[in-house]
Formats: structure tokens, C-alpha cells, sequence
């Protein structure tokens, strides 16, 4: 696999869309700006833009961005912006609304608002500005090439997914309602989403590349993202493999692990990986930041682990996962939640926890949230007091639509049967389920421990921030019959005696960063995270490799950031050189008495 060439974008063959997806936390971002920042310097005019509601773009490129173009300092013909979910669902609804105002009464128009105010508004609002991109022509008329630095895998092959799901949904519904409001707000659209559809599945306008690390976990969500969106019709498409890395340390047992590591993934993926071009970028000893870091991520050389000199530094205290187990255990039941940016460890940490918690007497259900969950593969094996279960977006649509027409169809006639099965067709129905599947969880903790491996944070939110228009709607609305566990959900999730939200991070800047700017989301929302959990940490690691010891250095300042500046407590766990895969192993990380 070492035979790989190296990811060298050629202005001269790129197509105009590039889209930029994988597992969490692979580097899309980085590759995506890297791209753009290479087409750029060619002199192409290109637009690099983020559909990820939990955007970094602004962190790696150093430039504040919004939803319009912004040129990119010391880089002639790059622009960026950022597709703000929660800006385009406001501007969403302005433009539904603002043509009542004066001619409805105050009433009706907070209402409509109140209809307008959930994440499957927040979900579609994001689409539309995505769509008008790609299917509005006149609108980036003036660029060579559009790149977008896409979303967590989940929310990407659901991002491809609407322009199909909501162009036939507008073919059939014939009412001019939905759970969006007045369907002549996306009838407008119409034609800019089927130029959208069309336009993805073009292999000679659009190429996808995956993005992936040198890690089985990695490559088999590559793989999959692969074969879905080639049922979708995107075929055209590329696989980067990202921190590809070797040593020169025969002696090294860290870095010979690492480097081991990674040759038993690549080959256990050969297949997959022959099946289409195929590249690699090496791992980087620098943290990708600012034009001159992207501009490292495509260089060939290794000057920057040169000329290291070891500095004295003193680690901050520490926990070890074991006594934050502990501390958990004292509560005797209730739900734990693990969060932050993808990629960073949520399901091994949540595994993990999930794990000892049974191993020490306790009834213990461990589920996930996220589109891309991989628990079942962590755990690999069963366990006395430990049941598993996943909020599966397909069938927990299916069970919703089924009771609402049971629920309701009996009262109706056949015509407003007829509008209650389209409305129920339209995506919004599945995030409504998948709230209330993920309330039902969240109520298991009244009768033991729950741990919930929740989606990377941009879903998180969204997730989250549906509870609260869901709670406003429901006040609004009299009468509704509603489970119990829905009505509860908000309280729960507020009392810190029931609901422990832990922050996953690696020490590094973006998912660091992230996990603070989540943390004060959380707050406002009168949420206060646990603690926080530094994974995969090259603390005291003892290697000669160059690369690894700047690695290790440049940790530092990350892990006292977190201690002093963002944590009340935090847990450190270190760089495994087997991934924790199995009933022992996470027993192992969790019991951990290193520290």
C-alpha cells in the first residue's frame, strides 16, 4: 500500500464541484481548504464552502466567515463561506413570513414562526442555500470551482439524500402543506433542486472525494459512504486517505505500533481501496492552521520536525476515566452522554464507561444517536447487565408513520387521509421520530444507567435544540396527546443529578475548541457538561520519532487550555496502539490506573 501517490489536486483536471466527506474528524476540512488554496495559486477563482453545521472553516483558514463570500487574505482568487444552519433557517422563514406582515394578525404570524421554529426547519433552510449553489448556475457563475468541505458522514449522505427526497415529495403532494408551512416557499425552488440532483450525479461536472485516516474503523465508513452515494448516483469519486505515517525508529515500540497500525488497516481495506483512485497525505507534525500550515499539508518534505528542543512543562492534573467512573457510579442511575467533534473517540469513551459500569453490578443500556454509529463493531461481544440498541432513522420513521395513521386515520375521511399520508411523507416526519426514540433513551435512565454515544456536535445540537422548539410547540398546542417521556425530556436533560454530559476531545486545536464552543451552547441552554475526556494523547509517550516527539510537544498548551481555562474536571486517556476493540479492551481503558 506504501505504492499509494501522494494527493497532488491538478488544476488542470479538477472538476468544478469537488465535495469533501468521510468519518469525523479525518481532515476534511483541511483537504478541502489545502484544495482550494492549491486550484487557487493556479490562478483558478474558486469558492470553498462549508454545508458542516459544526463549521471549523473559520479556525483553519483564520478568517471570520459568513453565508456570502469572503475573500481569503494573501490568497488572489479564493473566496469562502459558511452555510450557518441557524441563519438560513431565519432567513427561511423570513422570506415565508414576511410577506403576511401587515395583512395577518400578530397571532397568526407567531404561529407560523412557532411551525417554523425545528431542526427539520434548521435541516431543510441549510439545503435550500446548499442547492442554490449547485443548481443556480448564475450564482457562482464567476468561479472555475465550487469545493465544499461537507458535513460528518451522517449528516452528508442525508444532505445528498434531500435533494432526491424533497424533489419527490414536491412531485406528489398535491395539498400545498407540510410540516414545513406553505409548500409554495420550496415550489419556488423547484427547479433549482432538480439542476441540484442533476448536477451531483454529472461525472464530468462533480467529483467526490472520501476522506479517510489509515484506520479500519475510518476506511469501512469510507467504504460505505462510498457505496450509498454511488447509489445516489455519485460516481465520480476519489479516496484520501489522510496521516499516513512511517518511522525510522526500529527501536521505537510507539512508533513501529503506529506505523503497524496503519499498514494492517490499508491492507485489510485493499480491496476497497484499489476499487478507486487512491492517494495519500502524510502525517504532519504541525497543527493545519492558517495558509501556511495548508500550504505544509501538500508539501513533500518533513522540515518541520527539525531542530526540536525539549522544553520543561509541567502536566496539569488529571483524572484517570476509572475515578470519573466512579464519580458517575455514585449517582446510581441516570443517562451519560458523550460529545464533541468527530472523530475524537465518543463511542470507544461511551463503550468504555458503558462497559465497567456493568462490569461493577449495574443495569447498564448503551445506544447512539449518530447516523454513523459504530458501537456494536467496538464492543464485539455480550455482556451480563449491558444491552445495546441503536436509533435507527429508517425504522424509527416507519414505526411513527405507522401510529399516526393509526392514531388518527379512523377520524378522518378519505380525502384527509389521503393529506395526512403525504404529509407524513415529507422528510421532516424523521426527525420527529428520531426525537422521540431519542427521548424514550434518555427516560431509561429513571430505572438504571443509560449511555448514549451521541452524533458529532453539529447533529448534537440540533438534536438538542429540537427539544426545546418541540417543548414550545407542544405548550402551544392543547391537548395533543403526548408521550411522557417526551413531556420530561428538558428537565431531564437539565438536572445534572440525572443527565452527565462528558466532552470528548483529542489534544489538538479545532476539536479543543469545539468542544468549547459546544460546551457554552450547552450553557445557555442551562446544561452544564461533566467533564471532559482528553483521548488518544501522545503524553509521555517516550518516542524517539521526531515527528511524534513535536506531536507530543505541541500538546502542551492544549491539555493546560483545557485544565485551567474550559474544564472542571478532566479525564486523560492515552494513544492506543490497538484500537479498543472488544469487551476487554474497553475494560482495560477504563479500569486504566496509568495516569
Amino acid at each position: 500500500m506504501n505504492a499509494l501517490p501522494r494527493y497532488q489536486p491538478d488544476p488542470a483536471t479538477a472538476m468544478r464541484y469537488l465535495f469533501f466527506t468521510g468519518k469525523g474528524g479525518v481532515g476534511k476540512t483541511s483537504l478541502s481548504c489545502a484544495t482550494a488554496l492549491r486550484l487557487a495559486e493556479a490562478g483558478k477563482r474558486v469558492l470553498l464552502v462549508s454545508t458542516d453545521p459544526a463549521s471549523n472553516l473559520d479556525e483553519v483558514l483564520e478568517t471570520k466567515l459568513t453565508n456570502h463570500p469572503t475573500p481569503i487574505p494573501g490568497v488572489s482568487g479564493l473566496d469562502a463561506l459558511n452555510i450557518n444552519p441557524v441563519e438560513a433557517a431565519a432567513a427561511y422563514r423570513e422570506r415565508l413570513i414576511g410577506p403576511m406582515r401587515g395583512i395577518l394578525p400578530e397571532s397568526a404570524l407567531r404561529s407560523m414562526e412557532e411551525q417554523l421554529s425545528g431542526s427539520c426547519t434548521v435541516e431543510i433552510a441549510a439545503f435550500d442555500e446548499f442547492a442554490g449553489l449547485i443548481g443556480d448556475a448564475a450564482s457562482v457563475a464567476s468561479y472555475d470551482h465550487i469545493v465544499f468541505d461537507t458535513a460528518p458522514t451522517g449528516h452528508t449522505l442525508r444532505l445528498m439524500s434531500l435533494a432526491k427526497a424533497w424533489d419527490q415529495f414536491l412531485d406528489d403532494n398535491q395539498s400545498g402543506t407540510s410540516c414545513l408551512g406553505p409548500l409554495a416557499g420550496l415550489e419556488k425552488q423547484r427547479a433549482i433542486y432538480e439542476a441540484a440532483v442533476v448536477t451531483l450525479a454529472d461525472p464530468q461536472l462533480t467529483t467526490l472525494v472520501l476522506v479517510s485516516r489509515p484506520q479500519r474503523a475510518s476506511l469501512r465508513e469510507a467504504q460505505r459512504t462510498s457505496l450509498e452515494l454511488q447509489q445516489l448516483g455519485v460516481t465520480q469519486q476519489q479516496l484520501v486517505i489522510n496521516g499516513s505515517f512511517t518511522t525510522d525508529c526500529p527501536h521505537d515500540a510507539l512508533s513501529q505500533a503506529m506505523q503497524e497500525l496503519g499498514r494492517r488497516a490499508l491492507e485489510q481495506a485493499r480491496d476497497f481501496i484499489a476499487s478507486l483512485p487512491s492517494f495519500l497525505v502524510p502525517l504532519k507534525a504541525i497543527n493545519i492552521l492558517g495558509v501556511a500550515g495548508l500550504r505544509k499539508l501538500l508539501e513533500n518534505e518533513q522540515s518541520d520536525v527539525t531542530s526540536l528542543q525539549k522544553k520543561e512543562w509541567q502536566a496539569p492534573p488529571m483524572l484517570r476515566l476509572s475515578e470519573i467512573v466512579d464519580e458517575l457510579e455514585k449517582h446510581g442511575r441516570g443517562v451519560i452522554m458523550t460529545m464533541g467533534k468527530g472523530g475524537v473517540g465518543k463511542t470507544t469513551v461511551a463503550a468504555a464507561i458503558a462497559v465497567s459500569l456493568a462490569k461493577r453490578g449495574h443495569a447498564v443500556h448503551l445506544s447512539t444517536t449518530d447516523p454513523a454509529a459504530h458501537v456494536a463493531q467496538t464492543l464485539d461481544g455480550q455482556m451480563d447487565g449491558l444491552t445495546l440498541s441503536k436509533i435507527d432513522p429508517a425504522e424509527e420513521t416507519a414505526a411513527y408513520t405507522a401510529t399516526v395513521m393509526a392514531e388518527q386515520s379512523a377520524h378522518l375521511d378519505e380525502s384527509a387521509r389521503a393529506l395526512l399520508e403525504e404529509d407524513l411523507r415529507s422528510p421532516c416526519t424523521e426527525e420527529i421520530a428520531v426525537f422521540r426514540a431519542f427521548a424514550r433513551e434518555v427516560a431509561q435512565g429513571e430505572k438504571g444507567f443509560v449511555v448514549l454515544d451521541t452524533a458529532p456536535t453539529g447533529h448534537t445540537l440540533l438534536l438538542l435544540d429540537a427539544s426545546e422548539a418541540y417543548q414550545r410547540e407542544l405548550e402551544r398546542q392543547t391537548g395533543t396527546s403526548q408521550p411522557e417521556e417526551v413531556l420530561r425530556l428538558l428537565e431531564r436533560l437539565r438536572d445534572p443529578h440525572y443527565t452527565s454530559m462528558l466532552l470528548v476531545a483529542v489534544p489538538e486545536a479545532t476539536p479543543i475548541h469545539e468542544a468549547a464552543a459546544l460546551q457554552e451552547d450547552l450553557r445557555r441552554a442551562r446544561i452544564e457538561p461533566f467533564a471532559w475526556v482528553m483521548n488518544q494523547s501522545l503524553l509521555g509517550c517516550g518516542t524517539c520519532d521526531p515527528l511524534l516527539m513535536r506531536r507530543e510537544e505541541s500538546e502542551h498548551r492544549f491539555l493546560t487550555e483545557v485544565a485551567q481555562k474550559h474544564a472542571k474536571r478532566v479525564a486523560w486517556l492515552p494513544w492506543q496502539a490497538e484500537e479498543p476493540v472488544g469487551l476487554a479492551a474497553l475494560l482495560a481503558l477504563s479500569e486504566s490506573k496509568t495516569s
